[in-house]
């Protein structure tokens, strides 16, 4: 078929028939590429997509006259094309191309070495048989753990009554005392450095909750006098912490 292709003029209405002929014939080769991508966090619809463009470029460009068949040509053509679109689309997260790049090599070398050792290669195996720095290698692992991320509305177990906790159940929310503590750790050292009787005041009205007049009672003075100390206390705080 590409010989008969061959003799006929380039976008003639034979010609273009004869090239869909060819690859209508081939689409089920490209189906099947797909297919051995699947379950990789992409729709099957857009590896299939991705895959026929593999195979039209594979047909553009195809040498009737090489050494090789055109299967030979076609797959590693159309299995680099869908390797691209992972590369280039499959990321939840910004990475480096070099890291892109890096983990196709990665998941093939960790592949072969599995086979070969009978368990997972440790990072330094892998630097080896690459013949990177193991530096260069744990980078590439790290960055491998971009290409997925977890929803946090996504269940991940479940409770004794049977409800389903998400992942943000079980990270938790803001702590609302968070605040609390770093007031208090603010003023601290602020109302240290007040007069003794000023201290007082603020802890008999704020911490033991008294009011103005029982503070009067209790260290002796107006309660015109305890409401000067407060105002005048709290004025010289607010002038700290500003």
């Amino acid at each position: 078929m590409f010989r008969e292709l061959a003799l006929l003029d380039e976008g003639s209405a034979p010609y273009r028939r004869q090239r869909d002929a060819i690859i209508e014939r081939c689409l089920p080769l490209a189906d099947h590429i797909a297919r051995r991508f699947r379950g990789r966090g992409e729709a099957h619809e857009d590896l299939v997509q991705v895959a026929r463009v593999g195979l039209l470029n594979a047909v553009n460009r195809f040498d009737v006259d090489s050494a090789n068949d055109f299967l030979a040509f076609a797959v590693p053509t159309m299995m680099g094309e869908v390797r691209r679109y992972f590369r280039d689309h499959g990321w939840s997260l910004k990475v480096p191309r070099r890291l892109k790049e890096l983990n196709v090599r990665l998941n093939s070398a960790r592949s072969e070495l599995t086979h070969q050792l009978n368990r997972a290669p440790t990072p330094s195996e892998l630097a080896e048989f690459l013949g990177m720095e193991r530096d260069e290698i744990v980078e590439g692992l790290v960055a491998a753990n971009a290409y997925s991320t977890r929803s946090t509305e996504q269940e991940t177990m479940r409770t004794g009554d049977g409800d389903g906790l998400t992942l943000l159940d079980t990270i938790g929310g803001p702590d609302e005392g968070i605040q609390r503590v770093i007031d208090i750790q603010t003023v601290q050292p602020l109302l240290a450095k007040l007069p003794a009787r000023d201290r007082l005041v603020l802890q008999l009205r704020f911490f033991d909750n008294l009011t103005q007049s029982q503070i009067a009672e209790r260290i002796g003075v107006s309660q015109m006098h305890v409401s000067r100390l407060l105002a005048r206390a709290l004025a010289t705080l607010r002038e700290q912490i500003g």
